[in-house]
């Protein structure tokens, strides 16, 4: 790989994503192995395929809405790190204390346990299907050797992972720009072969429409919480904005075109499925796509798997992309280690919050099962969203001067806010379930690491000296450094 130039004004990321690297990104982080494994919540929910469908465009078109708000918020708050960069403009100057306690918390609950905790199950997954067409050949190995494989094949994944965002952007759009067409035609593949069975004639089952429709509220609600779990990841690109090409322009784009993509490449996929499976098999089955599959693509069902673990790499790829920024940028702000916003002299990667991201990562491999640990975590994504419009309704009014290229109706914001407070408490109020409190108890450490440490600034003196040895073992310096 050759070395990058270091611009005369000093080391900091370049502006390496184009428009198709800012779509491949959102496409990166969205489409993960939801729509091909566990897409059946929603329907199970619904009760019917029509209200089902319903369900998946809506919840579509609300992350659209929440996308372009953002693209707004991005325009206004040119830096990257997303609903972190918006809180810390908008919520600093109303107080001292609390304003930068919520940004701090957001980056706090991403970086610490979320994102590293999400590509820990997302890589777990992906060795679950590099390993599947193996199966009649480790049908004789036991459970727990074959396990304990599966776990060094994510581990050796992680390290593929963080490699490749550790050496070069270029490098991590390349490898991205790949998995996000592979995945895309995994999906195209599912969807033809729903095409061929309605042409022959398999509408049995997407005739009943409406028939078994819930009538439950509460039912309906989680039908669509689980539609929109699916499809989070549509903020993708304001993560990384100081990366991207010209992005007043890039980013209300790559959103107008990846959002819709995605709701239609989801849309058409439950209607594949449900030409072949009807309503109970679809709910029971442990890896949907993969039954379809081998149902309609006879010797080509080993595509369905391949697609998965490809779309797992990707997906894992990006989110781990996105967090090393987020963790750079709350470096930078002095909300986490300084040494998070040392950038490679020659590479321009910001190394050690890649680094340690795969670390937090492979100890949550090791650990085992953190799936509940991500749903009790989980419900806090949604408060953030809910907050970013907050913030954006607050910058309207403290900000009214700075260009808006574009700008979302201010009903868009509000609606929003309204959906994220729904999406918080209907876990809670369907599932009072102990774990939530985890999360709470997991915020208020977060206060008690704010306080000194941020607020007053009482830095340990070996801080000091962790930060000058990073710095000698990656060749790292901070952002804007000049090397004579």
């Amino acid at each position: 790989m050759a070395e990058q130039q270091v611009s005369p004004e000093g080391v900091r990321l370049k502006r390496e994503l184009g428009l198709f690297s800012a779509v491949n990104l959102i496409f990166g982080v969205m489409i993960g192995s939801g729509i091909f494994v566990s897409p059946s919540g929603a329907l199970a929910r619904a009760g019917s395929v029509a209200l089902c469908l319903i369900v998946w465009l809506v919840c579509g078109l609300i992350s659209l809405l929440g996308a372009l708000a953002y693209a707004e918020l991005g325009t206004v708050v040119p830096r990257s790190g997303a609903e972190y960069a918006y809180f810390l403009e908008a919520f600093s100057s109303l107080h001292r204390f609390w304003g930068p306690l919520v940004s701090f918390t957001c980056v706090w609950v991403y970086v610490v346990i979320l994102r590293p905790a999400e590509v820990a199950v997302i890589i777990l997954t992906f060795s679950e299907y590099v390993c599947q067409p193996f199966a009649p050949l480790t049908s004789h190995v036991p459970p727990e050797r074959l396990a304990e494989v599966k776990k060094i094949i994510a581990i050796l994944a992680l390290g593929l992972i963080t490699y490749i965002n550790f050496v070069s952007v270029k490098l991590y759009v390349r490898v991205q720009n790949v998995f996000s067409a592979c995945k895309v035609l995994a999906c195209i593949i599912v969807i033809l072969g729903g095409v061929y069975e309605l042409c022959v004639g398999r509408t049995e089952v997407l005739s009943t429409g409406f028939q078994g429709s819930s009538t439950s509220a509460s039912s309906i609600a989680l039908a669509f919480f689980s539609g929109l779990w699916a499809y989070d990841g549509w903020s993708a690109c304001t993560v990384v904005t100081e990366e991207l090409k010209k992005p007043e322009v890039n980013i209300p784009r790559s959103i107008l075109i990846a959002v819709p993509a995605v709701t239609a490449l989801y849309f058409m996929m439950n209607v594949a499925y449900l030409t072949v499976l009807t309503v109970p098999e679809m709910v029971g089955a442990q890896a949907v796509a993969v039954v379809f599959g081998d149902r309609v693509l006879g010797v080509m069902s080993f595509v369905i798997p391949v697609g998965v673990a490809l779309s797992t790499f990707g997906c894992a790829l990006s989110v781990q992309f996105g967090v090393t920024r987020l963790c750079f940028v709350a470096g930078r702000e002095g909300h986490m280690l300084e040494m998070f916003s040392y950038i490679h002299v020659r590479r321009l990667t910001p190394a050690p919050a890649v680094a340690t991201q795969g670390l937090l990562t492979l100890l949550f491999i090791v650990a085992g099962d953190i799936t509940s640990l991500i749903d009790f975590a989980s419900f806090l994504v949604w408060i953030f969203y809910g907050l970013a419009m907050v913030a954006l309704l607050i910058l309207r009014r403290t900000k009214r001067d700075v260009p808006r290229p574009y700008k979302v109706p201010t009903w868009i914001p509000v609606f929003i806010i309204f959906v994220a407070g729904f999406l918080a408490v209907v876990p809670i109020a369907t599932d009072p379930n102990p774990g939530y409190f985890l999360a709470i108890v997991f915020i208020l450490a977060g206060v008690a690491v704010y306080t000194p440490l941020v607020y007053y600034k009482k830095r340990p003196g070996w801080m000091r000296s962790v930060s000058r040895f990073v710095q000698l073992l990656m060749q790292v310096v901070p952002e804007d450094q000049r090397l004579d």
